[in-house]
């Protein structure tokens, strides 16, 4: 099983349109067949470079979707504002449940998108932290398949007088 965008190549820069500096819309995502015995997909992309790459203190979590439909093999721009049936989006570290585009404070940030296979569904957990999307998963993953995204504040030009 393999992930991938069309809105960016693996370890490319992520297109503005996708973070806070942009519409901040979940960028699409597209995945070859799964093992047999999938159930459904998680999908959870996190930071580890919080708050600064040269400094990382701690991983933040931008967006967690449980019970994708076993038969998705994509997800369109701007699917976290219409997630397929039965699907659910859980806590991202801003508190919400919904995509929270990059937006790091200082350098260039890794992203990384996790699709995991699982042989079941969650239909127990309701908006999870990836802590407890983790301790759901466990044992459960059939096959898992990883996207790496940079991205990095564009500066404001000086303003100039004269």
């Amino acid at each position: 099983m393999q992930l991938r965008s069309p809105a960016f190549a693996s370890m490319g820069p992520i297109p503005r349109a996708h973070t806070c500096e942009g519409d901040d819309i979940s960028p699409p995502l597209e995945w070859g067949d799964p093992p047999a015995g999938t159930c459904s997909f998680a999908l959870i992309v996190q930071d580890p470079d919080a708050p600064d790459p040269a400094a990382p203190r701690r991983i933040w979590v931008h967006w967690i979707v449980v019970d994708l439909p076993p038969d998705l093999r994509a997800l369109p721009a701007d699917a976290a504002a219409s997630l397929p049936s039965g699907a659910r989006h859980g806590a991202n570290d801003w508190g919400r449940t919904a995509w929270g585009g990059p937006c790091p404070p200082i350098g260039r940030h890794r992203y990384f998108f996790a699709l995991y296979a699982l042989d079941t569904r969650l239909d127990a957990l309701q908006a999870p932290t990836r802590a407890a999307l983790e301790a759901a998963m466990a044992g459960r993953i059939l096959a898992r398949a990883e996207l790496v995204g940079t991205y990095e504040k564009q500066r404001a030009a000086p303003h100039r007088t004269g």
